[in-house]
């Protein structure tokens, strides 16, 4: 596995010149699509192919869309980040696990450019999915991750969340999330 770049030599700034999360229109699935892609080919670089692999269209993205709410954040025109908040509970998700609440969120397909990463920009797409969650209004954000080194589970505890239960869904171990608003 290659090592990252250090971070002494990375652009420090990324995160600060990246722009707010803003909701996502239908011109922006293309580059969703492609960013969801890349983000994917990285990790299946990484760490082999696992369900992180998965191909991500267009046509997925703009169904997205229609079933939740599909944001992005751009430094300039570019989009460098995504996820979607839905009021649905995806089916990989047990409620068993997790705190009693009467209006859940779900994040999922929260994704940021590879060459963006680990540079703040995903904690500020945290940051802005709990006050989005604030406003919806929403009492709790819910998430899974892989349960595996590809997985994002010790960075959703460093943004705050809780872990709820490990399951295995369909073959695919996963670790669920929380975080009460």
């Amino acid at each position: 596995m290659p090592s990252p770049t250090p971070l002494s030599r990375r652009s420090p700034n990324v995160a600060s010149r990246a722009s707010k999360l803003v909701l996502a229109t239908a011109a922006d699935a293309p580059a969703i699509a492609a960013l969801r892609m890349a983000a994917a080919d990285t990790l299946t670089r990484e760490y082999g192919p696992g369900h992180w692999s998965s191909a991500v269209s267009e046509r997925g993205v703009l169904h997205a869309m229609r079933t939740s709410r599909v944001y992005v954040m751009r430094r300039g025109d570019k989009i460098v980040a995504t996820l979607r908040l839905a009021t649905k509970k995806p089916w990989a998700i047990d409620t068993s696990y997790f705190t009693d609440c009467k209006r859940p969120l779900y994040l999922t397909d929260m994704t940021v450019a590879p060459r963006s990463q680990r540079r703040g920009i995903g904690r500020l797409c945290v940051d802005a999915a709990r006050e989005l969650a604030r406003t919806w209004p929403g009492d709790a954000i819910r998430l899974d991750a892989y349960d595996a080194a590809a997985g994002a589970g010790p960075f959703y505890q460093k943004c705050g969340f809780r872990e709820v239960g490990h399951v295995t869904y369909r073959g695919t171990p996963l670790v669920y999330f929380e975080m009460l608003i």
